[in-house]
This record gives C-alpha cells, structure tokens and sequence, in this order.
C-alpha cells in the first residue's frame, strides 16, 4: 500500500533492513536518514508491504530534475518475507505510483542486483549509460553514503558499480501498463 505518517514507527526497521541486506551483498547502498524515508511516507511517495504489523517491505519514489525524472528506490524486503514475489509487487506497485504521479516523467534505477534488473527489465526499463539519466545533482548528492561513491566521483557520475536502468514513457505510448 501507499504509505502515509502513520507507518513513520517502521522507519527504523525499514533502514536496518536495507543495511544488514547491503552488510550481507556485500554491495554499497545510499544511506537515507530516518526524516528522509519518513518524508516519503508523508509525501505519500512510498510503499510499504505488511504482513500482519510486521514489516515486509518498503520502496520509495522521488521527482528529479524538474519533474522530468523519477527514481525508484530503496527497494528491500524483509529476510522473513523473500522467495515469495513480494519484491516484485512492491516494484510494480511503486512503478505504478511513479506513473500516476508524474506520467510523462522518465523512470530510473540504479541498482547492482539481478533480481532488480530482471523486475525492471519487465516493465520496461532498459540499461542506459549514467549520462541519460538527471543531471540534477540533489541526486546525485544521495549517492554519497554509498561505499562506492568514490568511483561514482571519480567516474565524473559516468560510471559506478550499479546499472542504470531507465523506463522512457514515449517508447511505450499505447502499451497497456502493468
């Protein structure tokens, strides 16, 4: 479901599980304070996934450059919850609320998992170049708590670890969405 401040007592919970799940990837992740996610979820830009009253999942969507961009992210589920598509439901359902929120904005992804690029893969996105996506540099200020944003800065944000993907809404005018 959308999130609102009401889910605010599982923000901790939520960045826990996105850092053990990084800890365990042995990947770099954008670390995101508690008043940033609990911002989403008042601005009614996140969705969390709950089986009963505990957490699940989470995902969170945000507008870039001017509205022209949307990046969905921080994408995690719960280790007691994965191996049964919830991840996938929460992509779509986050993908779904970036379309009807800004539905002629370009939707990206910045991710080092498979399963994330299989998922985005489904619903549109292609890989592109870290150049086709924003240039606004809010942004990219995000990266900065990852372990790899020395590449990503010495790279002049050209390259990084993670693949960028990017779901153009002109090349899929007519398609019925998922």
């Amino acid at each position: 479901m959308v999130a609102d401040s009401s889910y605010e007592v599982y923000v901790d919970t939520i960045l826990d599980t996105i850092r053990e799940a990084a800890k365990v990837r042995g990947t770099g992740i954008a670390e995101r304070t508690h008043e940033y996610v609990a911002t989403k979820m008042k601005e009614g830009k996140a969705i969390i996934a709950l089986y009963g009253t505990d957490f699940a999942g989470f995902s969170y969507i945000e507008s870039w450059g001017n509205k022209q961009y949307v990046a969905t992210s921080g994408l995690i589920v719960h280790p007691k919850y994965r191996g049964i598509g919830l991840a996938r439901r929460i992509k779509s359902a986050s993908f779904r609320l970036a379309r009807m929120r800004w539905p002629h904005a370009k939707i990206f992804s910045l991710t080092s998992g498979a399963a994330v690029m299989k998922m985005n893969t489904q619903l549109g996105y292609l890989p592109v170049t870290f150049n086709e996506l924003t240039d606004d540099d809010a942004f990219w200020k995000g990266c900065e708590g990852c372990i790899n944003y020395p590449i990503l800065k010495s790279k002049n944000r050209k390259f990084c670890i993670c693949t960028a993907m990017l779901y153009d809404p002109d090349l899929h005018k007519g398609e019925e969405e998922i």
